[in-house]
């Protein structure tokens, strides 16, 4: 599901295979050597049935970014709301 998600159509769950996506939130724990983060309210396309969340591209990178920042930082755990820009 690389790229952005069309806000106009559903997609099938590929975990249940059962239930459609939905625009909401998840949380997103990455785990490198010492290091835990934890992102809150990150913007996901979400499962109506089983609750697996997708999330796009972009909103990945940002993930990504800062928590590669954090762990160069020497954080060791960190839980933080997501605020990333998603365009």
């Amino acid at each position: 599901m690389g790229g952005q998600f069309h806000e106009d159509k559903d997609v099938k769950c590929v975990i249940c295979k059962v239930g459609e996506t939905r625009p909401g939130r998840t949380a997103v724990t990455l785990e490198r050597g010492t290091t835990t983060l934890v992102f809150k309210a990150v913007p996901a396309e979400v499962c109506a049935n089983c609750g697996e969340a997708y999330v796009a591209e972009e909103v990945s990178r940002q993930i990504l970014a800062a928590s590669e920042h954090a762990a160069r930082s020497g954080v060791q755990v960190d839980v933080r709301e997501f605020v990333g820009a998603v365009t």
